[in-house]
């Protein structure tokens, strides 16, 4: 399997994405490809996001600017998810006692 598409690529794998959306969703920074001399270059994850903007564009009717806004927060929770991960492993290497003063400061919230 390939990590790079082209846009012709990208249109055949996601069967409901034309060629008109895609250069809307990439024009409004919705999904950012590299751009080569040939055009558009779009990974996997480029893939899976484009997937997710028709899932939004079409259950939920919403244009390019409404777009931006929901993708805007999934990449926040996202994020945010990330960090509570990172922060999740920076406890699990403490020492057990510490991880426990930090388990019952926690409950007290």
């Amino acid at each position: 399997m390939t990590d790079r598409y082209s846009e012709e690529d990208v249109v055949t794998t996601v069967t409901r994405l034309t060629r008109t959306q895609l250069i809307r969703f990439v024009e409004g920074d919705l999904v950012k490809p590299e751009r080569e001399a040939k055009g558009y270059v779009f990974r996997r994850i480029d893939i899976a996001r484009l997937e997710l903007l028709c899932d939004l564009s079409e259950g939920l009717d919403l244009d390019v600017a409404g777009l931006g806004i929901v993708i805007s927060l999934i990449d926040q929770l996202h994020a945010a998810r990330q960090d509570l991960a990172t922060l999740a492993s920076a406890i699990e290497a403490l020492p057990s006692e510490l991880q426990a003063r930090i388990m019952a400061e926690m409950k007290k919230r």
